[in-house]
């Protein structure tokens, strides 16, 4: 926790009004940090987040980042395109800017990263130091992008990537919860599974995401100008535990339903986000889980909110959920986890 000083730290947040990028920023500003946000449409956001000090302004401009970032400590990467669309070309001319602008202003980088980055053949075990062959076209830029953060720290910019399996949580919404498992704003009748019965994967819950990225930064001066660390989540041993706790959290156990992958494949010629799922179905074919032990040795613990906690939160965010049914013993994010394999 930072100190009451008088002069207190400024970060800028790429993607404030996102699902990780608003979890920081929230957490940024409870520690007394002053939380820069640069958006497209600031009167709304700032009717939303009346404590960020909201600039008008793209992240696909090179001069509104490198203006929005004059004077900051930290530049919290959680940005896309808009819309998920053009990837190829706009998300590292994106970074670029972002690399910029940390240059000047002498900012550390905080990226989230994903595990696309990998594929089938360090399975199922990913260390932070595991081989980075992806196979898909969102897996090799996320490769590119941590490249090329990487060469930025070569150069004195310092960089943290925190790793993470798939999101859930509140204000999370483009996710495999709220788009593949349950359908938002309807009672959960029924859940559809999209790995194979028996395989484990890989849940990161939002809240203790943005809590491990902070707790990493209250020692940023600890850190080398390369860090990168693996969180380990949730992890659903063999692809049932999230559907149970959905069920611990409604009061009955819904009806589970395969995801209708042949319907993503018969469109994938002509939907582009059908081809984008298509191509990550590999990681719900095996199990996917990451190592915490980097993270752990040096935090002490991985901040984990009990499952039924989170899946209760994300549930009544998403509309799926009663009055009466929403409204539990809540939790904060912080309580211990145990650490996955070697360092």
């Amino acid at each position: 926790m930072m100190s009451s000083s008088k002069e207190r730290s400024v970060a800028l947040v790429l993607g404030a009004t996102g699902g990780i990028g608003g979890h920081v920023a929230r957490g940024l500003a409870a520690r007394g940090w002053v939380v820069r946000a640069l958006g497209r449409s600031v009167d709304k956001a700032r009717r939303a987040e009346p404590g960020f000090d909201w600039i008008a302004g793209d992240a696909m401009n090179a001069d509104d980042v490198m203006a929005a970032a004059a004077g900051v400590e930290l530049i919290v990467h959680a940005v896309n395109p808009p819309g998920y669309r053009n990837w190829q070309q706009l998300v590292l001319p994106m970074l670029e800017n972002t690399i910029a602008a940390a240059r000047k202003s002498g900012a550390r980088i905080l990226l989230p990263g994903t595990v696309y980055n990998y594929g089938p053949d360090v399975l199922p075990l990913i260390h932070e130091g595991s081989a980075q062959n992806p196979v898909t076209r969102k897996g090799a830029i996320r490769v590119a992008m941590e490249r090329r953060l990487q060469d930025a720290a070569g150069e004195g910019i310092p960089v943290l990537i925190v790793r993470a399996g798939d999101y859930f949580g509140p204000g999370s919404a483009n996710n495999w919860f709220g788009q593949g498992l349950v359908v938002p704003g309807k009672p959960v009748v029924s859940v559809s599974r999209p790995n194979t019965v028996g395989t484990g994967h890989q849940w990161a819950y939002l809240p203790d995401v943005a809590e491990t990225m902070l707790r990493l930064i209250d020692r940023q001066h600890e850190l080398p100008c390369f860090a990168r660390f693996h969180m380990r989540g949730f992890f659903d041993e063999d692809g049932g535990e999230m559907i149970a706790a959905i069920g611990r959290v409604v009061g009955r156990m819904p009806k589970v339903k395969a995801f209708p992958w042949w319907m993503v494949r018969l469109g994938s010629p002509f939907v582009p986000i059908f081809r984008e799922l298509l191509e990550m179905r590999y990681l719900w074919q095996q199990p996917v889980r990451m190592s915490n032990a980097r993270l752990v040795a040096f935090l002490g613990e991985e901040p984990s909110t009990p499952i039924d906690v989170a899946v209760r939160a994300t549930l009544a965010d998403l509309g799926c959920l009663s009055a009466d049914a929403a409204l539990p013993e809540r939790r904060e994010p912080g309580l211990p986890a145990g650490v996955d394999g070697a360092a």
